[in-house]
């Protein structure tokens, strides 16, 4: 049986990581693998596994604002659909930094994106994201930007030109 979790509107903003980030004690710590069903232009289908909490998400749209669709899977479930994703994975740890009222969610890849960093923020409205002024440690911003959604990332890898 499905469980239903999120549902609706997601406003994102992803950056990569130009600077040291700040201490990450006492930050929520996930170790996440993902792998997608299908990716194409008009949205993705990905399984994860975030510490035991297994999910299927659909998401449609690019960009800033997407919708997204979660329903919660067993791991039975999961373990059924991950051979479906060979050749479209990624792992990541993922550091939850609270900050004035929002969540920082610090990406650092591993195995084939080892290095990699990038950092997500989510918002309320699209006006509070087009306000938000990113901290010093937040690099380029790469939302929307061919390349660096995690769909993209686990299909074809670093971006070229993409520093550590």
């Amino acid at each position: 049986m499905l469980q239903v979790g999120a549902s609706g509107s997601e406003i994102e903003r992803k950056f990569l990581v130009s600077g040291e980030p700040p201490d990450l004690d006492g930050a929520a710590v996930a170790d996440l693998r993902q792998g997608y069903l299908v990716t194409c232009d008009a949205g993705e289908v990905r399984v994860r596994d975030a510490g035991g909490q297994c999910t299927l998400t659909v998401k449609s749209g690019r960009g800033l604002e997407r919708v997204e669709r979660e329903v919660i899977l067993t791991r039975e479930q999961f373990d059924v659909l991950w051979p479906a994703t060979a050749g479209r994975r990624l792992e990541k740890r993922r550091y939850r930094i609270p900050v004035k009222g929002l969540v920082f969610e610090l990406d650092v890849y591993r195995g084939e994106l080892d290095g990699l960093l990038t950092v997500e923020v989510e918002f309320e409205t699209v006006e509070q994201a087009h306000a938000f002024e990113p901290p010093a440690w937040f690099g380029r911003d790469v939302t929307g930007v061919d390349g660096y959604t995690n769909a993209e990332l686990a299909v074809y890898g670093r971006p070229e030109g993409a520093h550590l």
